[in-house]
């Protein structure tokens, strides 16, 4: 049975990643954006914040939402969001930033954002026909 959503959120677990470069805000963030690229989003903005003396903590704000990251080299790991909506394929940007961060393994699981169903059912309005494609302001 397929649900029809308003977005896909997956969150991923990166193991032994470069531990240089999980140290590095200005390398992530380089690499966030560049994988939000390569699932043809549209960057809005991005801030990240590097942690002494270690880590670091980001996010990716696209049009069709976000991207995410916070970083713990001490152990080589990784935790990151990607949350997209409209024809966006968050698995776009979860297989690039995977190679950049050279991770040997990681782990993800992807749940469905904005089940249309649920979202009419509860709604105390008539949403009607509503279609939603997000521009950047």
């Amino acid at each position: 049975m397929k649900f029809e959503t308003l977005g896909r959120h997956i969150l991923v677990e990166y193991y032994n990643c470069d531990e240089e470069v999980l140290t590095n805000p200005k390398v992530i963030e380089e690499y966030m954006n560049n994988s939000a690229l390569n699932a043809k989003a549209t960057i809005v903005d991005s801030v990240f914040h590097h942690f002494n003396p270690w880590g670091v903590s980001g996010a990716v704000i696209i049009a069709e939402s976000h991207l995410t990251i916070h970083t713990w080299p001490e152990y080589g790991y990784a935790a990151a969001d990607f949350f997209t909506c409209g024809d966006i394929d968050p698995w776009k940007s979860f297989e690039m930033l995977e190679d950049l961060l050279k991770s040997e393994r990681s782990e993800s699981t992807e749940i469905p954002r904005g089940l249309t169903s649920k979202i009419q059912k509860f709604a105390k309005k008539d949403l009607g026909n509503i279609t939603h494609k997000p521009e950047a302001i």
